[in-house]
């Protein structure tokens, strides 16, 4: 082995993408002390996204905003080389991992803290915005966004509403008096990894609202707002999001996003990949290995791997699947995968397999059985 590229998203809730890349690193210089290791840390346009573009250079612009209940949070976003482009990570203003388990709401969380941070690019000469839609706590639709970003939503009788998932439903008119002049000369792309439309039965509600704290009665008022949120834009902005794929990524977000700041929807691993000249960087690669916390069906609907594999593919370079749970492993072989590999042995309970040093030692028995010589066939 020459030289082997790593490319592997975080293991959620146990290792980012850049520790699980040192520990593939770690066994693989044991194993061939002279190979070439390229990290690339990647994300799918969520969690990590910031992470996984800190090759790019540029400076981290931090402030306090406006946490999903209410609750300030220390949150910062990435302004590139040149100044132009601003790429914020939705999650670390809005995420769900900023709601404690019994406190989450989506009927009173808001997407306000991530347009404040989009107003703060603005306010610093940004004129490209790219936002990673991933791991958000919210359900509103991107009220709270827009909020920040100076519109006022008002109900039937003429009252403001604040912008949470709860309001929704009573949304009847919008004003944009008051928004920031550098809407109307900004270009935005959203990056996301999921396609699931704005409302409906594969819509932001009844897909990920129970993980945010919806019940049944919550999840069917949720996706009704939705609907009537679908109907308010597409007469305020000639669009119609209902079923454009990922406008239901963060709660809605990606819908309006693309209705009122006329975003594209992008997979974010293609963005991140390109982002990283990742194509570049795997020429004369002999080996990818490639990996997420959990491998399956989903893997294949447009996650890390898949994103990797596809380049890997056009270069004719092997690729090799690491997570801690897999599953659907024949269709991951057939999808073109050269190893689909689950590091947590057998047996292993899975609050154990989530801790750090544990996670480290698996992902090191993988690599010693993965890149053996003798277990090699290419």
């Amino acid at each position: 082995m020459k030289k082997i590229v790593l490319a592997i998203d975080s293991f959620k809730g146990c290792l980012s993408s850049t520790q699980v890349e040192a520990a593939c690193a770690d066994s693989i210089r044991k194993i061939y002390p002279q190979c070439q290791i390229v990290s690339v840390p990647i994300a799918d346009g969520g969690e990590g996204m910031l992470d996984a573009l800190s090759g790019l250079g540029g400076t981290m612009s931090g402030l306090r905003v406006h946490g999903p209940l209410g609750k300030a949070v220390d949150a910062h976003y990435l302004i590139s080389v040149d100044r132009k482009t601003a790429y914020i990570e939705m999650a670390l203003a809005s995420g769900l991992t900023l709601v404690p388990v019994e406190q989450r709401d989506p009927m009173l969380a808001t997407t306000y803290g991530t347009g404040q941070l989009m107003r703060h690019a603005l306010d610093h000469g940004c004129r490209h915005l790219v936002i990673g839609l991933g791991g958000s706590a919210t359900n509103d639709g991107g009220l709270g966004m827009l909020a920040a970003l100076g519109y006022r939503f008002f109900n039937q009788e003429g009252n403001l509403l604040c912008g949470c998932g709860k309001d929704l439903r009573h949304v009847m008119y919008v004003d944009d008096s008051h928004i920031h002049p550098a809407l109307k000369e900004i270009q935005c792309t959203a990056a996301c990894d999921v396609r699931n439309p704005f409302c409906g039965p594969e819509g932001a509600a009844y897909t990920f609202a129970p993980q945010k704290g919806a019940d049944r009665v919550m999840v069917e008022a949720l996706d009704e707002g939705l609907k009537n949120w679908a109907r308010v834009m597409t007469r305020i902005t000639g669009r119609d999001i209902t079923a454009l794929p990922g406008a239901g990524a963060a709660g809605g977000l990606g819908g309006a996003l693309a209705a009122f700041l006329r975003a594209g929807i992008r997979p974010g691993i293609d963005l991140l990949l390109e982002a990283n000249r990742f194509a570049d960087r795997i020429m004369d690669a002999d080996l990818i290995i490639t990996g997420e916390g959990r491998a399956d069906i989903q893997t294949l609907m447009g996650k890390t791997p898949l994103g990797v594999l596809r380049l890997a593919r056009q270069a004719g370079i092997p690729v090799f699947l690491i997570a801690g749970q897999v599953e659907n492993r024949e269709e991951l072989l057939a999808a073109g995968f050269s190893q689909v590999y689950a590091i947590t042995p057998q047996g292993m309970p899975f609050v154990q397999a989530m801790r750090k040093e544990i996670a480290e030692t698996n992902i090191c028995r993988a690599m010693k059985e993965l890149l053996s010589p003798e277990s090699l066939n290419f």
